[in-house]
């Protein structure tokens, strides 16, 4: 009886591993492997030509005294403050126009158009945005010279390069944290609505008090979401700005990239990618922890 029993547990477990396998053996070869040695590599001198050399510590100092790398993660923090905040802000308040009174038909239109953008190429994206932009035969800037305002330095000083950053990447970024605040938004029973409508608490009261409390943990999550991804922000600077004018939009990411495959300094690379892991972790414990007394659950 036991051996009838335990063979077909037996048979089940094996099968269990058996579908489990591929995923494990992917996450095993192309995420862990890859971590460690990452952590590994920060405490060598490594330019893939030479033998690793154990230098200890020597990397993560050399980066407190690199004014590029200061520069950069200085670039990463205002960025995300700047970007978090606007496409929190942009999302929110499309999501609110677009649950508003309207056909089925247009809603769904709105939802996919705002969505849209997400899903398209950030390379792509940024290339056309560059054209865009251009000093001598941008768009912008012809539109800008017809109605009398004149060209403006939009990617040659610094101020405006971090403007089109910003502006390039929130809207390609905005569209899931809007289908997130959507989904929020609509899980609201319209009851309270109608009850606070009773009470005289409409408007701005009612979305101060009741909206944005009741949608508090969908913005926990879109808000984490939204910082860890602006941390890790690349692409749009390289391909409008490769980092510049000098270093004004230049970001750790961008530093990690160049200090392997342009200085061959995978060591320093690796240095700085686990500062930039260990600053998400931080920031992303504290939105936690501060979620406790501003996140509502009921």
């Amino acid at each position: 009886m036991m051996s009838t029993t335990t063979s077909p547990r037996k048979k089940n477990r094996a099968l269990v591993w058996v579908f489990l396998a591929p995923t494990v053996i992917g996450l095993g070869l192309f995420s862990v492997v890859p971590i460690i040695g990452s952590v590994v590599l920060a405490f060598f001198r490594w330019d893939i030509i030479t033998a690793p050399q154990f230098i200890g510590f020597d990397n993560f100092v050399q980066m407190g005294a690199n004014p590029t790398i200061r520069v950069s993660f200085f670039n990463t923090l205002t960025f995300v403050v700047a970007a978090v905040i606007v496409q929190l802000a942009v999302a929110l308040g499309l999501a609110i126009l677009v649950q508003s009174r309207m056909p089925d038909w247009l809603r769904t239109f709105f939802r996919s158009a705002l969505f849209f953008p997400l899903i398209l190429s950030a390379a792509s994206v940024s290339l056309i945005m560059a054209y865009l932009f251009n000093y001598e035969f941008g768009l912008i800037n012809q539109f800008l010279t017809l109605i009398g305002v004149g060209k403006v330095g939009w990617l040659t000083t610094g101020f405006g390069a971090k403007v089109v950053v910003l502006i390039v990447y929130v809207w390609q970024n905005f569209g899931f944290t809007f289908l997130m605040f959507i989904g929020g938004i609509a899980g609201i029973p319209k009851e309270v609505y109608e009850a606070s409508s009773i009470d005289g608490v409409v408007g701005w009261s009612q979305f101060r008090h009741i909206t944005i409390p009741l949608i508090s943990p969908t913005m926990l999550v879109a808000s984490v979401m939204a910082i860890i991804n602006a941390l890790q922000i690349f692409d749009q600077p390289w391909v409008l700005t490769r980092g510049g004018p000098g270093d004004d939009t230049r970001t750790a990411v961008m530093v990690i990239y160049e200090s392997a495959f342009r200085q061959l300094d995978f060591g320093g690379a690796s240095a700085v990618g686990i500062v930039l892991t260990l600053v998400i972790m931080v920031v992303t414990g504290i939105q936690f922890q501060l979620s406790k007394r501003y996140v509502f659950y009921g």
